[in-house]
């Protein structure tokens, strides 16, 4: 967890690039999302390449902007349309799209151009931010541009609401892609799978010993996963049980990954999941109940050698009920409503 936390406010710590500026010359806006020059997963990134995917097939031209020239992320397949900073200019009728790390440094963004913060971490917002260096309302008080939030949960919607009443705020949901996570047709092993640099690195080592302490019965193992996107969705389809270690999230998307592939999940909500953690078909655990967290994994194993047929199609509800949910038509729907009037608005 100490070493998430640092990398989030290392990259926090980042000014965004510098942009080059044009006179309005006509045409249609056009969309640029600013992401961080990041080539290892990240639920973050791979959103924002999406939106701009989605903005792509929506007929708006969309690109994601990094600081590097020939940077892109590979970790998952894309064709995402991608410029480095200093190949873009900016007119007054574009938008730009950062995130909540640049939050502190909006005010060195061109003060002619609209701006929208894609902020996937409301949790984090304040990050860089110090309460006695700053004024009321920061970081997004008086930059001249800024046209609203944007952000990924219900969760976060409610927080960012009401922390900063004065600015509209716009839920775009992330999609869980049911090409890369799926139950599959596979047999289903004795596993427990947890991501092996997730966050709450030392609760996950302590629940870890607990488990292993306690005796896991014959035939149980506890696997780390990890890799690329497809590698990751592979190893989940393995798992029976998966286990979330979610801290202050945005929206978590591990566990609704893991649920898309079959996997019964176990584990914290880390407030932003809340909202598809329905214990109809997973087990939520209090916050930093880690005795509760032992007990609940025990109970699934117990479960799951009782009848893995009915743990399975409890998994497989989840799987359903995600998949539906987190879908890519339901993203065009939310970018669709939000940008179509952003983007149509003259300058």
């Amino acid at each position: 967890m100490v070493r998430t936390v640092r990398a989030r406010r290392d990259l926090a710590g980042r000014r965004p690039p510098r942009f080059n500026t044009g006179d309005d010359t006509g045409g249609p806006s056009r969309v640029f999302y600013l992401a961080p020059d990041l080539d290892q997963p990240s639920g973050g990134v791979r959103n924002i390449y999406r939106h701009v995917d989605v903005l792509a097939g929506l007929g708006i031209e969309a690109t994601v902007v990094h600081s590097r020239a020939g940077f892109r992320c590979t970790w998952f397949a894309n064709g995402t349309r991608v410029a480095a900073a200093a190949e873009v200019r900016l007119r007054p009728r574009d938008l730009l799209v950062v995130t909540e790390w640049h939050g502190p440094w909006l005010h060195t963004l061109p003060a002619g151009v609209r701006k929208i913060v894609f902020n996937q971490g409301p949790y984090c917002t304040f990050d860089a931010t110090p309460y006695d260096d700053s004024a009321a309302g920061s970081p997004y008080a008086a930059i001249e541009g800024l046209e609203g939030l944007l952000t990924v949960s219900e969760d976060g919607e409610r927080l960012l609401s009401w922390t900063f009443p004065s600015l509209p705020v716009h839920l775009a949901r992330p999609v869980v892609d049911r090409a890369v996570f799926h139950p599959g047709t596979g047999p289903r092993r004795r596993r427990i799978g947890y991501l092996a640099r997730g966050r709450r690195a030392e609760e996950r080592e302590m629940l870890l010993h607990m488990l292993r302490s306690r005796g896991l019965p014959d035939g149980w193992e506890l696997t780390p996963i990890s890799g690329s996107e497809a590698q990751v969705a592979e190893q989940m389809r393995e798992c029976a049980i998966f286990l979330a270690f979610g801290f202050r999230e945005g929206f978590g998307l591990p566990p609704a990954e893991a649920m898309a592939s079959g996997c019964y999940v176990v584990g914290y909500t880390a407030l932003g999941a809340a909202e598809f953690f329905d214990p109809a078909y997973c087990t939520p655990v209090p916050e930093c109940d880690l005795l509760a967290y032992g007990r609940a994994v025990e109970d699934a194993v117990r479960r799951w050698d009782a009848d893995p047929g009915e743990v399975t199609a409890v998994a497989l509800k989840a799987s359903a009920t995600v998949l539906g949910r987190y879908d890519e038509a339901g993203l065009a729907g939310d970018l669709s409503a939000f940008h179509r009037g952003l983007t149509t608005r003259p300058a």
